[in-house]
């Protein structure tokens, strides 16, 4: 934009590098800007903000500002002109999907039964952000109750595609991609409880990144309705990015028993890699995209193959075949699991029969007509479930699958009905992300190289429970081989 200062694209390049817009940096760039005394949190808050209110109308990614954020941006810089910095990310702007608490500011779930709702407290990985002094520039959109793979609700309406307004940037994180994709801020906080972060990155070039369950200790949130699926994630345009607010939001917390037990696989997946180190040695990766016979869109095949391909250069052995487990549970509960949690939202405030959308009056009944001794069954297979994807990882390192089975569609249809030439139902573009999250491993999406029009295309790396690290390295490594071979990534206008 006009205007705006510029800095250096990267702090080690030579005088003849290009500048960049500050809406464009990274957050690792404007750390090192912040820490040379380049710039300020303050000077990039007035970028950021000219920046969300050219574009925000038209994409409808951030649907509640936080007037508190130019005070925030002030003390930071005082801090880092005085030395004093809380973290390295102190000062880089943040935006935070809107089904996770922030105090003070409306956290609305898409629904009009939380329309005026304002916690007086943070979820605990927004606490861990504001006390590394990051900068919460507000609430991006989500659709209600976070449960449709697109973004459109009563309250806000329908969030858009920065590569394309008139597509869908995905769900149920799509306010979150569609932000950082436009430069609204270089990092986003998300939710992924069957896909909701890496489905929308891919539809946005972006990395997404789904943690292993636990691995982000949570508490003080909404009422869970996905059980232990649902987990907090980290979005940005890099690798290292991504890794810098993980590794800021992660960690146990007593109050999230789960965070204890992830510490400890977490602990023992480091002994491993350094007794193993996992990217030193070829790593045994197989690539399905093949479900059962799943449609899959001509241009993402393709160009997941390519990322195949680029995954052997680097010296891994990439095979090809089916899952080494059955998901008939997976595709048997995923209904319920919806139903049910939906159920105990409207026991729980007996005036969703009103405010809630007229549909999730009916997945209601369905969830309540569920009777507890098959619940009970289901809750049990989860548990055997895990065990068989935790055997299967015993002959093999990472397993790779397209992000979405079909590129980003319009933006006010709840899905695509057809994937090449093939009629699907609501789930045919979802059907790669859902068991990641009922076996709780960690996943990463990356982009693969676009469609012919341009549009973005991704594909997700799986790993062992608890492998969060070693993938983010195996992330890396695949980023830079990608541009090398890609060119840098350039991003929406």
């Amino acid at each position: 934009m006009a205007g705006e200062p510029d800095v250096k694209a990267d702090s080690h390049a030579g005088s003849d590098a290009a500048p960049q817009a500050l809406w464009s940096l990274s957050a690792a760039q404007l750390s090192a800007a912040y820490a040379g005394g380049a710039l300020t949190p303050v000077q990039v808050l007035a970028a950021i903000e000219q920046r969300i209110a050219a574009l925000n109308p038209q994409l409808n990614a951030i649907v509640t500002a936080n007037p508190a954020v130019a005070k925030a941006a002030q003390a930071s810089g005082e801090r880092w002109a005085a030395g004093a910095p809380l973290s390295a990310l102190d000062g880089v702007p943040v935006t935070v999907k809107d089904n996770i608490q922030v105090q003070d500011l409306v956290c609305s779930w898409g629904s009009k039964l939380f329309a005026d709702y304002v916690p007086n407290v943070d979820e605990l990985p927004v606490a861990r952000m504001r006390a590394a002094g990051m900068l919460i520039l507000g609430k991006t959109n989500v659709p209600e109750f976070t449960l449709e793979g697109y973004t459109d609700n009563p309250l806000f309406g329908v969030t858009r595609n920065p590569w394309n307004p008139d597509l869908t940037p995905g769900g149920s994180s799509g306010g979150a991609v569609a932000a950082v994709a436009a430069g609204f801020g270089p990092l986003a906080i998300g939710t992924d409880g069957g896909g909701s972060i890496r489905r929308p990155a891919s539809h946005t070039g972006l990395v997404g990144f789904k943690p292993s369950i636990g691995a982000v200790a949570r508490c003080n949130g909404l009422p869970p309705i996905l059980l232990d699926f649902e987990v907090i994630g980290p979005i940005a345009r890099t690798v290292a990015d991504t890794r810098l607010l993980f590794e800021l939001i992660a960690g146990p917390d007593d109050r999230d028993r789960k965070s204890l037990f992830a510490s400890g696989a977490a602990t023992a997946e480091s002994e491993r890699a350094a007794a193993e180190p996992g990217t030193q040695k070829p790593l045994r990766i197989l690539y399905v995209n093949d479900f059962g016979g799943n449609a899959l869109d001509p241009e993402i095949a393709a160009s997941v193959a390519g990322a195949c391909d680029r995954l052997r250069a680097l010296g891994h052995q990439v095979s090809e075949g089916p899952l080494p487990f059955s998901l008939d549970f997976v595709n048997a509960f995923w209904p319920v699991l919806g139903q049910v949690g939906v159920a105990s939202l409207f026991e729980r405030y007996p005036q969703a029969r009103e405010l809630a959308s007229e549909r999730f009056a009916g997945m209601a009944e369905a969830g309540a007509a569920v009777g507890a001794p098959a619940y009970l069954r289901a809750l049990e297979s989860i548990d055997a479930f895990r065990a068989q994807v935790t055997a299967a990882y015993g002959d093999i390192d990472i397993i790779m699958t397209p992000s979405a089975a079909a590129l980003p569609w319009p933006a006010a249809t709840p899905y695509p009905d057809h994937i090449d030439g093939r009629e699907v139902g609501p789930r045919g573009h979802a059907i790669y992300t859902g068991w990641v999250n009922a076996c709780g491993h960690p996943a990463i999406n990356l982009p693969s190289a676009p469609s012919r029009t341009g549009l973005p295309i991704g594909f997700q790396l799986v790993g062992r429970f608890g492998s969060d690290r070693s993938l983010f390295d195996l992330a890396e490594q695949y980023e830079a081989k990608a541009r090398a071979d890609l060119g840098e990534p350039h991003w929406p206008a």
